[in-house]
């Protein structure tokens, strides 16, 4: 799995330490990362907000959202702004039209069936959309989250200098393995393949 760096048996405080040093590596420049919903990314946020992180130059995008207000439990932008507007970053709601930055670091998670953002696998993900945001409706609906989405595309996702996974849970993992050996064309081998041709490293705690 070239391009790919596994860190295995990390716990939220140490996938915190790794994003804490890259993000001070940011610190008193612009910069811009993405980062997922779902709940596996909170108690890692949360680890970071307690630090105190200066986070006043940094803009954070969710990967991905539901089309629900932000003050719904199902927001992932709400539960974002919630834990990292008080140290200072600019949250960006996702919406059509946007102009997607360069991104410092994309951190994704991934799905049983190997979808990524809200790119599932009915929705036919390219590498080459010409559009860096579309709203989308997953089928099936997720049950715990029966919700249109808003959703970076593989190109904004590719337009990083780095790529982060947190992956829990042997079939996930199997699901990630393989994508990253051409095994399959889920959302995620599409932008893995994507990844390692255009030379993005990606770093997985598993």
């Amino acid at each position: 799995m070239s391009g790919i760096t596994i860190i295995e048996d990390a716990d939220a405080a140490d996938i915190a330490d790794w994003l804490e040093e890259r993000l001070r590596g940011a610190e008193g420049r612009a910069a811009a990362i993405s980062v997922p919903g779902g709940s596996t990314p909170f108690p890692i946020l949360q680890e970071l907000a307690e630090r105190g992180l200066d986070a006043s130059r940094l803009a954070v995008w969710p990967n991905d959202d539901r089309i629900v207000p932000e003050d719904h439990e199902a927001s992932n932008t709400g539960k974002i702004r919630a834990l990292l507007e008080p140290l200072g970053a600019e949250v960006v709601a996702l919406a059509e039209g946007l102009a997607v930055p360069h991104f410092d670091l994309v951190w994704l998670g991934m799905g049983e069936d190997g979808h990524i953002a809200s790119l599932f696998p009915n929705t036919d993900p390219q590498v080459d959309d010409s559009q860096p945001i579309r709203r989308l409706t997953p089928d099936p609906l997720p049950p715990h989250a029966p919700f249109d989405r808003i959703t970076l595309t593989i190109p904004s996702l590719l337009a990083t200098r780095e790529l982060m996974f947190v992956i829990r849970g042997a079939e996930k993992r199997a699901v990630f393995e393989a994508a990253a050996r051409g095994e399959s064309d889920l959302p995620v081998a599409r932008l893995l393949d994507a990844a390692r041709v255009r030379g993005i490293p990606v770093t997985v705690f598993a």
